[in-house]
């Protein structure tokens, strides 16, 4: 059977309190897609609030806007499904393999404390299927409870951008919270490269996260390979 994958995208434009933009980091969402499409996995593209999916401008800046992010960028039919992402009252989880958060910073504001994202993610899991994040995209997973009330995260390996990278981008001061603390406040065995800004993926059994947006591909190619094993 054709594997489905479930991509979350953000909604959020701007920083809390600052006219500082923000949004969906699209190369987290093009390379994963460019992945998925070659094994002709069915995406559907959700986010919080349905509707428009705003791009963050530094993803569209010239030392990281590559061929995927510009082909896509250029591309009306795939913008046409950022302009129109569906809610997540409008799918059924049973229908989907893999859930994949994205980032930009964005997703600290909508993904931390969304109920209805958060019931379809510990579904996911409890099901099975795989949970998946990168860089931001992890503070989806933050407040995920499953069943027996444990965070998701508690006791497993994971990563997502790392707080040096904040510093280091320079918007330390202007994000809510601090994530990679907050992770290990949840249980995570939370893990980061030595050198921020490079690669790094961490599986733990069906638990797949990459750190930044340096590591979206990887991300994708380590859920493929899962999926097919599984097969």
């Amino acid at each position: 059977m054709t594997k489905r994958i479930l991509h979350i995208v953000t909604n959020i434009d701007k920083y809390k309190g600052l006219k500082y933009p923000t949004g969906l980091w699209l190369g987290e969402l093009t390379h994963a897609y460019d992945e998925f499409e070659k094994h002709d996995y069915i995406q559907d593209i959700v986010s919080p609030l349905g509707g428009r999916s705003p791009i963050e401008p530094k993803s569209l800046g010239r030392f990281v806007a590559d061929k995927s992010v510009l082909k896509r960028k250029n591309d009306p039919s795939f913008m046409k499904l950022l302009e129109n992402t569906k809610k997540p009252s409008e799918i059924n989880w049973q229908d989907y393999d893999v859930i994949y958060y994205t980032g930009g910073h964005g997703v600290m504001w909508d993904f931390l404390d969304n109920p209805d994202l958060q019931e379809i993610t510990k579904n996911i899991y409890e099901k099975g299927g795989i949970v998946s994040s990168v860089c931001h995209g992890y503070c989806g997973l933050l407040n995920v409870r499953l069943s027996n009330n444990k965070y998701l995260i508690q006791g497993k390996k994971l990563t997502g951008f790392a707080w040096c990278e904040e510093v280091l981008a320079g918007v330390a001061k202007k994000v809510p919270y601090n994530a990679e603390k907050l992770a290990k406040e949840r249980g995570a065995n939370y893990q980061r490269t030595f050198i921020p800004f490079t690669p790094n993926v961490v599986q733990d059994g069906h638990l797949i996260t990459g750190q930044n947006p340096f590591s979206a591909r990887v991300t994708a190619k380590t859920i493929v390979a899962a999926l097919e094993e599984n097969s």
